[in-house]
């Protein structure tokens, strides 16, 4: 009889704490950020590419790309384009070289991917008024590999839609002589600088699913919810906390001879 009773005091108290447990380390305030890959592919023959890394906590957005392929030793404008809106841009191809002149202008490209909405600059404002601020802009090693990483604050707009925007770099080198001329005119966007110099060499599109989480679904199938849904890290590993604890409680309770244990299995997936 002391045994039940001490075993049922045990349980009680037990499954309070693991549910006040579960409720601090799920509480918005505990949960982690959201990530999203991007992959960037190469435009007008740039020969470029990358992988973009957002990651988003509250109105606070992390910006890394690591890109290569770029024109060596020059300055690579890029932005985040797209709509806070609900409208639905993407990458452009070579259809959208409505002159014909082989090279997908700046100017060609905007009703495809989407005005500027944030300038990635290195230093200072990151609005669209500094879309052509080159001299805080990123510069490519003389391998032509970039490096970028930075924090900045965004406008809830932003942060709400941060699945429907994309990442494009610029800078172009079609005549291979490793730096920016007027071989294929001036830019479109301010005559003062090489058409090199604006145009757009690399793309990419939000990927999807959160880093560090548990996939929920795909679109394929139409079984999981839409694209770029994401399950938070924290939440799923305050949850596997919270269901062993109580799990653990209500077992002891269980439990008729002391010698006899049972191990849970083991569902930590690392």
């Amino acid at each position: 009889m002391a045994q039940r009773t001490t075993t049922r005091l045990v349980t009680l108290v037990a499954l309070p704490a693991a549910l006040a447990l579960a409720a601090v380390t799920s509480s918005p305030a505990a949960a982690e950020g959201t990530a999203y890959q991007i992959d960037l592919d190469a435009l007008n023959n740039s020969g470029g590419s990358g992988t973009a890394m957002l990651s988003l906590d509250g109105t606070r957005l992390t910006v890394e790309i690591e890109s290569e392929g770029l024109v060596p030793g020059q300055p690579h404008a890029q932005h985040i384009h797209g709509s806070t809106d609900g409208h639905d841009f993407h990458c452009p191809d070579a259809s959208a070289d409505n002159d014909g002149d082989g090279i997908v202008t700046t100017s060609e490209g905007l009703p495809i991917y989407g005005e500027i909405n944030i300038s990635l600059t290195t230093g200072g404002d990151t609005s669209a008024a500094s879309g052509l601020a080159v001299d805080r802009m990123p510069v490519a090693d003389a391998q032509g590999k970039l490096s970028y990483e930075r924090t900045i604050t965004v406008s809830q707009d932003v942060a709400d839609h941060i699945k429907d925007l994309h990442v494009v770099q610029h800078g172009i080198d079609p005549n291979g002589n490793k730096q920016y001329d007027f071989g294929v005119g001036k830019s479109d966007l301010d005559p003062k600088l090489p058409q090199e110099a604006t145009a757009p060499a690399v793309c990419g599109l939000v990927q999807g699913a959160a880093v560090g989480s548990v996939p929920v679904g795909g679109v394929e199938t139409g079984s999981g919810p839409a694209p770029g849904t994401e399950v938070s890290g924290a939440l799923v590993a305050a949850g596997g906390v919270a269901f062993l604890a109580v799990a653990a409680a209500l077992g002891l309770g269980r439990r008729r001879r002391p010698a006899t244990t049972t191990k849970p299995a083991d569902g930590s997936g690392a």
